[in-house]
């Protein structure tokens, strides 16, 4: 089996490179090249000898993710990019420009299996997580594509990133060496749903990454209709979690509720959600749900959106309405890759 030359780290590159029979400089050289240069391959490479480049073609994988389709909208710039892997499988990424700076959305999964009913990436299913250098080209791939220096990445894209943990916590260590793109931690968000054992174990880690709990649901009953693992972890479970979090890392914990129309947008949502959160560090990020086919959930009334935002900020709860970004454009996880398939 081929070693995931990408995914490793420049300690472990060393070691690869000395197991070739070659000197240790070469490691840093390769590794400027793959993570801070973002080389498409090894001929890209100019101060490789041209034998080393023969064994790492022998020894090694080399991941570069395949553009095959991208969409810009015409309202705000956002590009969403369809990427094909190496064996076929197709994962979506966002790019978005912001006063603040470019901030790029990965999946980290192709497919999912956590099911959430709003979302169409889980529609089929996980077929399988992304390794370290997968999540890692996403972003490479949109950099050299735009251009543009990415300052933010968002984990958030299809896949459940806390079923990938032991990728995620790789590809985080990779995005934030000062070797490669040296990504502030602070400049990364990794959302959940709420598998409340990795949630721990990454509060143990004490990086200095956002957290960002898909809550939508301001009472167990609310959260377990729209999101099966709720069965399995009650929400007293997953809060006691977050607070974990913010005690381990000092930091402040964000929270996803998309409001659907009708289902979770009531004034007594509103009053449930902020007994649920009083006296934890936390912003709340209300999304409008994006409508999808498969699914009937409608968008909230705008008028219930603000009523809903209002009644949070009277209670002193950090909140603010998520700027809809790429909305002509298969916005939402899953709707590309689900589309392209489906005409393919």
């Amino acid at each position: 089996m081929k070693t995931d030359i990408k995914s490793l780290s420049i300690e472990e590159l060393k070691t690869e490179i000395e197991k070739l029979g070659e000197k240790p400089f070469r490691a840093k050289q390769l590794y400027e090249w793959m993570h801070g240069k973002l080389a498409r391959n090894y001929d890209e490479m100019t101060n490789i000898p041209k034998s080393l480049k023969e064994k790492l073609a022998e020894h090694c994988d080399y991941t570069s993710l395949k553009e095959i389709t991208v969409q810009t909208s015409k309202i705000d710039g956002t590009k969403k990019y369809l990427f094909e892997l190496s064996d076929g499988n197709l994962v979506e990424s966002v790019w978005m420009k912001y006063h603040h700076g470019n901030s790029v959305c990965i999946s980290s999964q192709v497919g999912c299996r956590m099911g959430c009913r709003f979302c169409a990436s889980t529609l089929d299913g996980l077929e399988r997580s992304l390794t370290p250098s997968e999540m890692l080209d996403q972003i490479y791939a949109i950099a050299r594509s735009t251009g543009e220096r990415v300052s933010n990445v968002v984990v958030m894209g299809t896949g459940e990133p806390l079923d990938n943990y032991d990728n995620l916590l790789k590809f985080i260590q990779l995005i934030t060496d000062e070797n490669g793109l040296h990504i502030s931690q602070r400049n990364i968000t990794v959302s959940t749903c709420g598998i409340v054992e990795n949630m721990k174990r990454l509060a143990d880690e004490k990086l200095q990454i956002t957290l960002a709990l898909s809550l939508h649901g301001s009472t167990q009953e609310k959260r377990q209709e729209l999101m099966p693992i709720a069965g399995k972890y009650h929400i007293s479970e997953v809060i006691d979690a977050c607070r974990y979090y913010f005690e381990q890392t000092g930091r402040r914990i964000t929270f996803e509720y998309s409001l659907v129309g009708g289902v979770n947008d009531t004034n007594e949502d509103a009053e449930n959600l902020c007994r649920l959160v009083g006296g934890l560090n936390c912003h709340i990020n209300l999304i409008p749900v994006n409508p999808i086919k498969e699914r009937d959930y409608i968008e909230s009334e705008r008028r219930d959106i603000l009523n809903f935002q209002n009644k949070l900020e009277k209670r002193h709860i950090n909140v603010t309405i998520r700027r809809e970004m790429g909305r002509d454009i298969d916005g939402a996880c899953g709707q590309l890759r689900r589309r392209h398939e489906a005409a393919v």
